[in-house]
C-alpha cells in the first residue's frame, strides 16, 4: 500500500487491465497513452538534441517489505515522501520548462478538480521567474490535444476557488489554447508550439 505524506492511502483511478475490446478502441488505437507519448516524444528531443525534457519521478518511502524469498522483495508498504509538482520538466534554448499533462474523457469542459493546489502554487512560481510553464490537454474520447499556457489557466483555478465554475469550457481551450496535431516521430511536438509562442 502505498500512502500520502498525510497518510491517506493513494488509490489510482483505474487498477483494472482492460479488455482487448476495448483497447481496440483506446487511444489511438494503440493502448498507448498521454503518457506513454508524451515521454516517446521526449525521448525524441533529447535524441536529436532539440530539448532536454524528463518526467519527474515521485520519491517513495518505503517502510514495508517482505522478502517471500532471498532472491524477491515485495513492498507492502509506502508513503509518497512529499506531494508531487509538475509531470515534467526541462531546458529548451536556455529556457527552463515545466509543463502537466491531464486527460479527461468530457466532450465539452476541462475539470478542474484534475489538478491539485500545489501544483498550481508550483506552476505560479514558474511564470513567476519567467519559465516556460504550461498544460498539456487531452479530450481522449474526441482525440483532441491542446497546449494551454499556465497564466490562462490560473484564472479558472482561483474563479473556483471562489466557488465559480469547476471546468474550463472546452471553447475556451480553443480559443486561447494551440491545438495539436498527433504525428509519428515526434508523437506530441510540442516544442513547434513553443517555438512559435516564445522564440
Amino acid at each position: 500500500m502505498i500512502r500520502y505524506p498525510n497518510g491517506k492511502a493513494y488509490k489510482p483511478l483505474n487498477t483494472s487491465s482492460p479488455s482487448p475490446k476495448k483497447l481496440e478502441a483506446s487511444y489511438s488505437n494503440r493502448g498507448m497513452t498521454l503518457e506513454d507519448d508524451l515521454n516517446e516524444t521526449n525521448e525524441y528531443y533529447v535524441s536529436k538534441g532539440i530539448a532536454i525534457v524528463h518526467k519527474k519521478p515521485t520519491p517513495v518511502q518505503i517502510v514495508k517489505v517482505d522478502y517471500p524469498k532471498r532472491s524477491a522483495a515485495v513492498i507492502k508498504e509506502a508513503y509518497f515522501k512529499q506531494a508531487s509538482t509538475t509531470d515534467y520538466n526541462g531546458v529548451y534554448k536556455g529556457k527552463h520548462l515545466d509543463f502537466e499533462a491531464k486527460e479527461t474523457r468530457n466532450k465539452t469542459s476541462f475539470p478542474l478538480r484534475n489538478f491539485h493546489e500545489h501544483q498550481i502554487e508550483h506552476m505560479k512560481q514558474i511564470v513567476k521567474q519567467n519559465g516556460i510553464c504550461f498544460v498539456i490537454l487531452m479530450f481522449s474520447t474526441l482525440q483532441e490535444i491542446y497546449l494551454f499556457e499556465a497564466q490562462f489557466l490560473f484564472p479558472y483555478w482561483d474563479a473556483m476557488k471562489k466557488d465559480g465554475r469547476k471546468s474550463i469550457p472546452k471553447a475556451d481551450i480553443e480559443k486561447k489554447g494551440h491545438f495539436m496535431e498527433l504525428g509519428y516521430h515526434p508523437r506530441i511536438d510540442y516544442i513547434k508550439t513553443i517555438d512559435k509562442l516564445y522564440f
